[in-house]
């Protein structure tokens, strides 16, 4: 009987490690201190951030970003992160771990058919805000990276990436 169990789990982790990114995560770290990554900022479906007592903006709306699942990775103590999302993404936040308060605010709550973001981690009296198509473009927009973004694009004759990755030609 312990043969089936065993095989059981060992199937299950082989699955499950085939569908876990492979390159090495991109790193986001907050310390007192505001950090966004808006636009195409990485090539990478796992990302890991730490904060304390900080903010923190991640845009995952990119076209540069491979098909499959994204992992983000978070040690929060006192902080604030932001996912920029697509309308129809699926946030799966089973995994997270709350010391104190700490909560994930998706104001429609409503998971699509599209992109799975898995949620990972511990929150310590911290929270992620998810903000999802109109409002994540207007979350980006407002903010000194686009103004910087539109000034860059005008110089180089491009269009800038800040607001909508995905309509970008870069």
């Amino acid at each position: 009987m312990n043969s089936t169990p065993g095989t059981a789990s060992a199937s299950v982790s082989t699955t499950e490690t085939n569908d876990l990114p492979t390159a090495s995560p991109a790193r986001v770290h907050a310390h007192y201190s505001t950090v966004k990554k808006l636009g195409n900022w990485t090539e990478s479906r796992a990302v890991k951030v730490r904060a304390r007592r900080g903010m923190v903006v991640i845009d995952l709306r990119s076209p540069r970003i491979p098909e499959g699942e994204i992992v983000v990775d978070v040690d929060i103590d006192h902080s604030m992160v932001k996912l920029l999302v697509d309308q129809d993404a699926r946030i799966d936040h089973f995994d997270i771990r709350y010391t104190g308060r700490g909560r994930v605010k998706d104001w429609t709550g409503q998971n699509g058919d599209g992109r799975t973001i898995r949620i990972t981690g511990e929150i310590r009296r911290g929270e992620i805000r998810v903000h999802r198509g109109g409002v994540a473009t207007l979350s980006a927009m407002f903010s000194r990276e686009f103004v910087e973004d539109v000034r860059r694009a005008r110089r180089e004759g491009t269009t800038p990436t800040v607001a909508d990755p995905a309509a970008s030609t870069d």
